[in-house]
């Protein structure tokens, strides 16, 4: 079991109830699953699952930036209580921490997974026998975290839970920097999509997160992902399916939290679902910028948050 996983921990009685709509992939079945598994396989050898395209070998267990092999590697497995209201309703979302991320956050609050390589890497049977035990106990969802760079790894696991008796939500809980190809894959197999929109400027998210382009290719996945599933649907307090935003607001302005919220506003949706984020502190090397050394104040807060409400974004706000 992976360092610090929950699964054990007595939950006898809980409901997995997620109540409203049966999830997309009852829909799939084997043959739409192993289609999907095909594409995903032929697009990890050479790697091109994210964006950086390294062609790494993934099949042979090659690593890239990203550090993941052929593997699923986790680092955390359990009922999570600090996410989205509608998402932990009373039984948690049944998160699956992966180990290892496509960015290089400076300021990433969970730097020792995403960049550290904290986590084991487990068996695809492994990680679907989990899925099924984040059911068991009450769960209100699977929440994928940071899945991006093992995404055939977790579609593996995925059909075999499904066949093993899985029917809650998928959550993508990833971090924008996304491959379109990859995000059209997966129609058909996640129901709630949650990007972080970090930057509304590619140049700030090469120099903090050491990617290029990234303000060009979140606004592609992110509308592809809104096709997919639309806007969120809430049924009895949980989130059933949906396109679900985190943004993080960072001090000095430098999200471009108003280039972030007028994109969707004028090109996704005015019922975007946003959560505006406002825990930021300096974590990991962010001391290393001035800039990044302090919280954001409740007034540069604020100025998001009106923002938010004069373009009509009426589900944008800090949850």
């Amino acid at each position: 079991m992976p360092p610090h996983a929950t699964l054990e921990m007595s939950t006898e009685g809980m409901s997995a109830e997620h109540a409203g709509r049966a999830p997309a992939y009852l829909s799939l079945g084997h043959a739409g699953f192993a289609e999907r598994i095909k594409a995903l396989r032929a697009l990890a050898a050479p790697c091109r699952l994210c964006p950086r395209a390294c062609g790494v070998h993934r099949i042979r267990d090659e690593r890239g930036l990203c550090g993941a092999g052929r593997r699923p590697w986790l680092a955390n497995v359990g009922p999570h209580y600090g996410e989205e209201r509608v998402l932990v309703g009373t039984g948690g979302s049944g998160t699956v921490f992966l180990t290892g991320c496509v960015l290089r956050c400076v300021f990433c609050q969970n730097h020792d997974i995403s960049q550290g390589g904290a986590g084991e890497e487990v068996s695809v049977e492994q990680l679907a026998h989990w899925l099924l035990s984040l059911q068991r106990m009450g769960c209100h969802n699977i929440n994928f975290v940071t899945p991006t760079h093992q995404a055939l790894a977790l579609v593996e696991a995925l059909a075999l839970a499904v066949e093993g008796g899985l029917r809650l939500p998928v959550v993508w809980n990833c971090g924008g920097y996304e491959s379109v190809e990859v995000v059209r894959v997966l129609e058909g197999v996640v129901d709630i999509y949650m990007p972080d929109v970090k930057y509304g400027d590619s140049a700030l998210a090469e120099q903090y997160s050491g990617v290029p382009d990234y303000w060009e290719l979140v606004r592609a996945a992110v509308l592809e992902m809104h096709r997919q599933v639309g806007d969120l649907t809430i049924a009895h307090g949980l989130a059933v399916r949906g396109l679900l935003v985190r943004h993080l607001v960072l001090p000095e302005g430098l999200a471009c939290s108003d280039r972030v919220l007028r994109f969707f506003a004028e090109h996704v949706s005015s019922g975007s679902f946003i959560n505006i984020m406002a825990q930021y502190y300096p974590a990991h090397r962010a001391h290393a910028f001035a800039e990044l050394s302090r919280r954001p104040t409740g007034a540069e807060i604020r100025q998001v948050l009106r923002l938010a409400e004069k373009l009509g974004l009426a589900r944008a706000g800090v949850q």
